[in-house]
């Protein structure tokens, strides 16, 4: 009785960790994607994979329920004194299942308790100096024709990094929304936005820098994290730098969607 019973909680274990878990993240995927917040976590093209592999995921866990428990783990013979003699790699097993059962069972609950949430400005900052210039070499004949009122913080940051003919910019008009991060010269700050390709993990951060006055009026009212919205224009210095010179800086809400991609 004892026996049977240890048996169905290791078919219990098994199913949780192979069904459950599925089943949990699928549901939390699809909400997600309703709510219209998956894209905190991956780029909208996406999105209709996630979901579709989602609903997959969930017609094999119904099929799955219609199978007896424990067919997991009856393998239809018995090991015998070979299961004894390798009783130290079974429980060494047993000890690398139940851990990382644990890990993924954490993971999962965590994502049905924590709010979504878009990446953080700490994490924004931690990566500024870690990358090189973002799009690097997309200075193009293409980029200097191009409509740049359609540009983000993405395309500018390329343009300010890479631009062999800055000149050529001096004067576009851009209105821009990010978040404040601290600049490297003191009369300016950073427009930031984190940049993905695919999903959170590739994430990387592109800025831009806004003149602003260096004093409590200027600088010293722009808290690092604020999201706001820059309307301006794109000055050319003498050593080749470009810069936004704001006519209106407007303290915003952070986005719904508050990526570029």
């Amino acid at each position: 009785m004892a026996e049977q019973s240890r048996a169905r909680w290791r078919a219990l274990a098994t199913r949780w960790l192979g069904l459950g878990l599925a089943v949990v993240i699928s549901v939390v995927t699809l909400g997600l994607g309703v709510t219209g917040q998956l894209t905190l976590y991956i780029s909208p093209e996406s999105i209709w994979f996630a979901c579709a592999g989602a609903v997959v995921v969930l017609a094999g866990a119904i099929w799955s329920c219609t199978l007896p428990l424990g067919v997991e783990t009856d393998h239809g013979h018995d090991h015998g004194d070979a299961d004894t003699a390798a009783s130290p790699r079974r429980a060494l097993k047993i000890a690398g299942t139940v851990s990382a059962g644990i890990v993924a069972s954490g993971v999962v609950l965590a994502a049905l308790v924590l709010p979504p949430a878009s990446l953080s400005v700490e994490l924004a900052m931690s990566r500024a100096d870690a990358t090189g210039a973002l799009f690097a070499g997309a200075d193009t004949p293409t980029l200097g024709v191009a409509d740049t009122t359609t540009f983000g913080v993405g395309e500018w940051s390329s343009v300010f990094a890479t631009a062999t003919r800055p000149e050529s910019y001096d004067g576009s008009t851009v209105t821009l929304t990010g978040f404040v991060t601290p600049g490297d010269d003191a009369d300016a700050v950073n427009l930031t936005r984190m940049i993905i390709t695919h999903c959170v993990i590739d994430a990387q951060p592109a800025a831009v820098p806004v003149s602003v006055d260096a004093g409590e009026t200027g600088k010293g009212q722009y808290s690092t994290g604020q999201w706001i919205e820059v309307t301006g224009t794109v000055t050319a210095d003498d050593d080749g730098s470009l810069r936004v010179v704001p006519t209106s800086v407007v303290a915003i809400d952070e986005p719904g969607d508050p990526y570029e991609y």
